[in-house]
């Protein structure tokens, strides 16, 4: 296996693998990640290459060269534009689907033309899949939402299935990513100012992840037999009041500001607050516990605890 976390494989297997994307916050912890336990790890970059272990593509405007991903044990596409910048005009919702979609079809077509030698195609997705579903328990078997992220994630998830049916393909269904580059980074700053409260109601569910523990079961996921979707997301529900509480709990501000729903909508946009802030989906990593993986960090409390322990 090229995970330290897990028993070695065979010696024989292969340790190269292509990310797309890797210059973003997960893609970038990854290839470290990788790389330190003597991984080659390929990065596909838009502009002119500037070490040995990068290699230019231009998706949705070139094909990419099947030689490029031939022989490696995985290929990973993280390719997006960030959902956390608003408003999300009507221009902005065409890059959040051109930004994935267009990299996701560059790297299937080139998986396609391989067929049964083809590595591993492990994609992006997330867990706004399932859109605002307030009651229920969301497993890999339920349906889509509704919502504009659900739809934009039925989208990118069809175009990684273009791979074909001989290749491997993961679905990275991505919980909100607990760190300071992800949904901690406006969180903090309104905790630190002493601003921080229950937002909406604040008990509506929200998915979470560790950075470390994305990273982790990745890697988990490139060396597995797993296919199909994989809810990358913490085994212990969460409210988004148990994740504000948890950050000034251990920043020691208070947490007393409610922001009301009507608030939020006014000053994001309606789509963007719902889907962000006040969506309510519970979704349990089933797939991923049942291949195996074991989380480093299994509640909330934990995460935020590791991702702010230099504030402590």
């Amino acid at each position: 296996m090229m995970t330290s976390d897990t028993a070695p494989e065979t010696a024989g297997a292969q340790r190269r693998v292509v990310i797309g994307g890797a210059s973003g916050l997960i893609g970038d912890a990854l290839a470290r990640s990788l790389s330190a336990d003597g991984v080659d790890v390929i990065r596909l970059v838009r502009g002119a290459p500037r070490s040995s272990n990068e290699i230019e593509w231009r998706p949705g405007e070139a094909p990419l060269d099947p030689a490029v991903i031939a022989g490696a044990r995985a290929v990973v596409c993280l390719n997006g534009a960030s959902i956390g910048r608003l408003p999300w005009t009507r221009s902005y919702r065409e890059t959040l689907r051109d930004s994935r979609i267009a990299p996701t079809r560059t790297i299937a077509a080139a998986v396609r033309e391989l067929g049964a030698d083809a590595p591993a195609l492990l994609n992006a997705s997330a867990v706004g899949f399932y859109g605002d579903r307030p009651g229920e328990r969301l497993t890999e078997h339920s349906g889509p939402g509704s919502t504009f992220l659900a739809e934009l994630c039925v989208a990118w998830e069809q175009a990684a299935l273009e791979a074909g049916a001989d290749a491997r393909i993961v679905l990275l269904r991505t919980a909100p990513l607990i760190d300071r580059g992800g949904v901690l980074k406006p969180l903090l700053l309104l905790t630190r100012l002493g601003l921080s409260g229950p937002l909406g109601g604040g008990s509506q569910r929200w998915p979470w992840i560790s950075l470390a523990d994305e990273v982790r079961a990745i890697r988990h996921l490139i060396d597995s037999d797993v296919s199909g979707p994989v809810n990358l997301a913490g085994p212990a529900p969460a409210s988004a009041n148990d994740t504000g509480r948890a950050i000034a709990r251990t920043l020691r501000r208070p947490f007393l500001l409610p922001a009301p729903a009507w608030a939020l909508r006014l000053a994001l946009g309606r789509d963007a607050a719902d889907a962000l802030l006040l969506s309510d989906a519970e979704v349990a990593p089933e797939a991923l516990l049942g291949s195996g993986f074991r989380f480093a960090h299994r509640t909330v409390e934990e995460a935020v605890d590791a991702a702010l322990a230099t504030d402590r």
